[in-house]
């Protein structure tokens, strides 16, 4: 009788064993399906490749970002090099990054620079680095900051109301570069304060709007395989409703060989239910 007890006993506390399992395992599995990574179209970068990418769970967009491969940071253009773009005293090297198709994010595309020369203010940028610029407006939109429009220093000039700038940054002229729009520093960033450039994070603006969200990170930094993470000030409110970032990342991933520069942290500001 004790024996029949004590294997019932031992059934049951198995049967609870495989249904912890099964359910720990079914749960495993469904957050792997909740958690989805989705890519945009690759572009050829140095001797590699840069592409971005957007993590959502649940639907809800976390992050949005480019995906680089190590070898990227190989072969890449020298200032003289053909395709560079010569102005404003520096030359720069541009790609275009289509978002992936399945974009709940604000952003539209991406616009890679690499700067073999870095770019102004001297002493500061002139070192060889990447920007990655996260526009909130289309290509076409981007493409007509042009000097050839007569309102051009006009709409440079344009700044956005107080409220729709990241708590802390500053214009420091209103000086617009092609194709681009004007840039907002955060006056307490290092390499402003006599430390050398590493990595900062800059916003940009266009006749009255914020228009693209811009990490600027040194090759050297790439190279040397660390990780980092720096919270993002926000603004007041948002001109449109969506899901806005609240930290930015550079991520090396040892196993994939790649380099993850990210926006994350997304969380909806104005939207309402």
């Amino acid at each position: 009788m004790y024996l029949n007890r004590k294997n019932s006993i031992g059934r049951a506390v198995a049967a609870v064993a495989v249904t912890m399992a099964v359910s720990a395992c079914s749960t495993s599995r469904a957050e792997e399906l909740d958690a989805r990574t989705v890519y945009g179209d690759e572009s050829a970068i140095g001797d590699g490749t840069a592409r971005t990418y957007i993590t959502t769970h649940n639907g809800v967009p976390q992050e949005v970002g480019i995906l680089l491969t190590e070898s990227a940071l190989n072969g890449l253009p020298k200032a003289h090099d053909a395709g560079g773009i010569h102005e404003m005293g520096h030359t720069t090297f541009e790609r275009v990054l289509a978002m992936p198709k399945d974009n709940g994010t604000p952003f539209k595309h991406v616009l890679l620079n690499w700067n073999p020369g870095g770019h102004e203010p001297p002493g500061i940028y002139d070192l060889e680095h990447f920007d990655f610029h996260f526009y909130t407006i289309d290509v076409a939109e981007r493409l007509a900051i042009d000097p050839k429009d007569p309102e051009f220093q006009k709409k440079g000039e344009r700044t956005p109301t107080p409220d729709l700038i990241p708590n802390g940054y500053i214009m420091p002229a209103p000086l617009a570069f092609p194709r681009m729009g004007v840039h907002w520093v955060d006056p307490k960033s290092p390499e402003l304060n006599g430390q050398p450039f590493t990595r900062t994070f800059i916003y940009g603006s266009w006749d009255g709007k914020l228009i693209f969200a811009e990490p600027m990170i040194t090759k050297q930094f790439l190279e040397s395989k660390q990780n980092f993470v720096a919270p993002l000030p926000e603004p007041a409110r948002y001109a449109t409703p969506g899901y806005y970032p609240t930290e930015y990342t550079i991520r090396w991933d040892e196993k994939a060989r790649v380099y993850r520069i990210a926006l994350g942290g997304l969380t909806a500001r104005g939207i309402t239910d």
